[in-house]
């Protein structure tokens, strides 16, 4: 990052989701428990997962991770939002801005990988059932976790790169609620070519290939079911969790992403995918899996 691109621009306004006074009053309380339920859901999971010796295998393993996933990608950006509800100017330092840019695309692009290796793992235990444990032992759980990790963090610092590295000396207005990567491409009196080639290959890298993973395992998993003669409904059925959270994962974020042009009128679908998700992927999980409530149950007891 250049220091003197700071010296232009050393803040940002964040216009939130609305101007109104009386709105904002309202949607405090709102925003405060969706944060909250999210914290204690999450926090329940991970807290079950690890103290059930029953869940100590790979799929709890990397829903465990999923959890801690989203608290902090919520963490990134609910708790700023609660306090503008009642700042008088919404301002964030460019640090802030930029500290905010790098971890919301740390915990997106990891999560997209994570969801690729939950796939992985319900495809090895149908499709190889015998061979499972050997295969997804500890350590290859934790190597595999430590990629999408190592692999999200890179991809995050060259995205933040290429986006910090152009000059701010405009209009420091985001009609958003956080700080995101388009929305300041469009603030920037720099050349944006090369952070346009940098989105594609991004979003090449971690959409389009972890969600043809996706597609392929699960491809061979219903082949799989088909060929079996019983119990295949019962089987799938530790799947429906996952790809519910996959169409809600990837489906809000390519239809905000797609319409990047009209970004002020998608901040509902951002809401989604931002604050909503992480609060219902511990409830989708829960209710689908009677190990998981069985579990949980006990620990709120």
């Amino acid at each position: 990052m250049h220091v003197g691109n700071q010296s232009a621009v050393t803040e940002f306004i964040l216009l939130g989701l609305s101007t109104d006074p009386l709105v904002q009053v309202l949607l405090f309380p709102i925003f405060l428990a969706i944060y909250m339920s999210t914290l204690i859901g999450n926090l329940l999971l991970i807290v079950a997962v690890k103290t059930d010796k029953r869940l100590h295998i790979s799929m709890y393993f990397f829903l465990a991770n999923l959890s801690f996933l989203d608290i902090c990608y919520t963490s990134v950006i609910v708790p700023k939002m609660l306090v503008n509800f009642f700042a008088p100017k919404k301002r964030i330092s460019f640090i802030g801005c930029t500290t905010q840019v790098f971890f919301y695309l740390l915990m997106g692009e990891t999560e997209c990988l994570l969801l690729a290796l939950m796939a992985y793992d319900r495809y090895v235990a149908i499709c190889n059932p015998l061979r499972y444990n050997m295969i997804m032992n500890t350590t290859v759980c934790l190597w595999m976790i430590s990629m999408a990790w190592l692999t999200g963090c890179i991809l995050a610092s060259i995205d933040l790169y290429f986006v910090f590295r152009l000059t701010f000396c405009g209009p420091n207005t985001i009609n958003h609620f956080f700080c995101e990567t388009p929305l300041l491409l469009q603030l920037s009196c720099s050349d944006v070519s090369s952070n346009n080639i940098v989105k594609l290959v991004g979003t090449v890298i971690l959409a389009f290939i972890p969600l043809s993973l996706i597609l392929f395992f699960y491809f061979r998993i219903i082949a799989t079911i088909i060929r079996t003669h019983s119990g295949k409904y019962k089987t799938f059925s530790t799947c429906v969790s996952h790809l519910v959270v996959v169409v809600i994962f990837y489906g809000s974020a390519m239809f905000m992403y797609v319409r990047e042009e009209q970004r002020t009128r998608t901040n509902g679908v951002a809401v989604f995918y931002t604050v909503i998700t992480p609060m219902l992927n511990p409830l989708i999980y829960s209710l689908r899996n009677k190990d998981v409530k069985r579990a949980m149950r006990r620990l709120v007891r």
